[in-house]
């Protein structure tokens, strides 16, 4: 597959340090795109499979298990073969990437360590207050 330039996909641009990005479009084997009916069976396969990845990804939203892991998973598939979903791909790995740098900024840092201890004293103070007043007593177990 030819990306229009003369660099391998995958290599990095040493200048700019990033990865240039793939074109859009079927990455089927070309056998597979050669024959018009072969490649849209290929492309219902994937979005099946693609479609099960992803509701497996949707039921365990409220189960135990990595639900928006395994719902990327099943948009990663589905970007094997259809545009929209590189897109949404593309855009999303953004959105990761800049809320991952603003995280890593100090100052969001310190905000973030302050709230966060700001929450757990207040959490203890409430803990405290229950276990003054009730002892240390399951709620369902008090006869007030």
């Amino acid at each position: 597959m030819n990306t229009g330039s003369n660099e391998p996909a995958g290599v990095t641009d040493p200048v700019a340090g990033v990865k240039p990005e793939q074109p859009l479009g079927s990455r089927a084997p070309g056998f597979v795109q050669a024959r018009k009916a072969l490649h849209l069976s290929w492309q219902v396969g994937v979005f099946i499979v693609g479609l099960a990845v992803v509701v497996a990804g949707i039921i365990m939203l409220p189960l135990p298990g990595p639900g928006w892991l395994v719902i990327f998973g099943g948009m990663a598939i589905w970007a094997t073969e259809f545009v929209w979903a590189q897109l949404v791909l593309r855009w999303t790995k953004r959105k990761v990437t800049e809320a991952a740098q603003r995280a890593l900024d100090p100052k969001v840092r310190r905000r973030n360590i302050i709230l966060t201890t700001i929450g757990l004293v207040i959490v203890a103070v409430l803990v405290g207050v229950y276990v003054w007043k009730f002892g240390i007593t399951m709620p369902w177990e008090i006869k007030e």
